[in-house]
Order: structure tokens, then sequence, then C-alpha cells
């Protein structure tokens, strides 16, 4: 792969959330945009995270071979964007690599869309790999739904998010991470107006619709099997009694065919 040794390459990573456990860990996609900035800039990428240099899962990212780790102290409630601003107004980089969104809190994925618009740059969404780097242009690849790609060339600087197909991210080693070193940088405290007005409560599972399988030949089995699901009818039932809801449950079974009167 043609690269340009001389380019300033950094990776935003984030804490992440492991999907069964809850426990912190390195965000999966961060660590694939920091497996992908290794490849093209080595032990020189630079690594970037805004929030508490204290969180242990932060040396995870440093036990993939790095040195050092930028830390732009911030509380939890602060806004992201601008420290970012701030730090890439002193060091400018040639191509920012991140996540498509975090695994936890907002995990929105709109702080590289934002990033991107205060510094005027181009962003590409959902890269797989980056080709070449050549005469101030890169050449990308970008991952597309049922694993088609499209190349795309994109001036320098940009920012890319970096998608689950991209390389996976080689192991973290604990002895290298926990000698890796912290750059805290303390900056001006915004808070995040916009978040401090939301109401969080807890997720809860969105029930599945029956899926009933009419078809009878191979061929209806199949279009049946990989139709994209429809989101459409059914009815939300609240306020009405037991008895109501337990008669539109049984109607709607004899109506599927599940079962009969």
């Amino acid at each position: 792969m043609p690269v340009e040794t001389s380019l300033n390459i950094a990776a935003l990573v984030s804490v992440g959330q492991h999907p069964v456990s809850g426990r912190a860990r390195r965000a999966d996609q961060d660590a694939r945009a920091v497996e992908l900035g290794l490849t093209l800039a080595g032990r020189s990428l630079s690594l970037v995270h805004v929030g508490d240099a204290g969180e242990p899962a932060l040396r995870q990212y440093l036990g993939m071979g790095l040195h050092t780790m930028t830390v732009l102290q911030e509380a939890p409630e602060a806004d992201a964007v601008q420290p970012l601003l701030q730090y890439f107004a002193t060091h400018p980089a040639d191509i920012v690599l991140a996540g498509v969104q975090a695994e936890r809190g907002e995990a929105s994925g709109l702080l590289p869309y934002l990033l991107a618009e205060r510094l005027g740059w181009p962003l590409v969404p959902r890269i797989a790999q980056i080709r070449a780097i050549e005469n101030g242009r890169a050449e990308v690849l970008q991952a597309l739904p049922r694993g088609q790609r499209r190349a795309l060339t994109v001036p320098l600087p940009f920012i890319a998010t970096v998608d689950s197909a991209a390389p996976g991210a080689r192991q973290t080693a604990f002895g290298p991470g926990q000698r890796g070193l912290f750059d805290i940088q303390r900056g001006v405290a915004q808070p995040d107006v916009a978040r401090a007005e939301w109401m969080e409560t807890q997720a809860r599972p969105r029930p599945k619709r029956l899926n009933v399988v009419k078809a009878k030949s191979a061929a209806e089995r199949f279009k049946a099997a990989t139709a994209k699901p429809q989101g459409q009818g059914g009815q939300v039932m609240k306020q009405e009694s037991s008895r109501e809801k337990a008669q539109a449950i049984f109607d709607l079974l004899v109506a599927e065919g599940v079962i009969r009167q």
C-alpha cells in the first residue's frame, strides 16, 4: 500500500461497553480505527480521548503498541466537540479516524459529523480500508450493506468513520498498556446544553411480530425468508382490560393461522 509516512493521522477513541457483561472495554469500532491508523502511520499514530484519564479501559488502546495517548480531561456532561476543535487547532492532522458510534452514553454517532462541519473537512462514513494516499488524495473503500464495497477518492484532510467491516483490531497486551503514558490536557469545559434537557429512561426490547410462512413452493419460501419484514400494521393496547388484550391476541393467532377455532 503506497502511504505517505509524513502524514499526521489521529484516531479518536472512547470507552466501550461489553454487550453481555456491561464492563468497560475498548470500543470495537474505535479499536478497528486504531488498527487502521497503525497500518498507515505505525507508532506515530496519535490517540485522542475526551474524558477521564483514570478510566482503566483506555489502557487497552495503549496495549495495541502505542506509547502515549492524549486525554482532553473533561467532565462526563461536557461537550466533546469544543475540546477536539481546540486540540486540532494546535495539532493539525491530515486524517482523523473514529468509530461509527460509541457503545455507551449518547452513542448517536454525530460527533464526527459535528467535528467535520466545524473544521470544514469532508467526512467519509463507514470505510473498511484506505487503499492508497498519493498527491494529497486518499483512495478509500466504503462498506455498503450486504457486503458490497464502493471505492471513493477524497482530498486531505478528512475525517472517516470506520465500519465493523474493517479488519479486526489486534490483541491488546497488558504490560505495554500499563506502561503507556497519558498526556493530560485540561481545556475550558463547556456543558452540553442540549443533553442537559434530555430525559433518560431504561431501554426495553421491542416485541417481534410473528412471521407465519404461508409459502408452498421453494421459491416462495426463499422469498419469504429473505424479504424485509414489514413494520406497518398492528395495534397498541395500553388502556384496555386484560380480557380485551387476551381476546386481541387470540384473534391475531387465529388470523395468522397459528391456531384454529
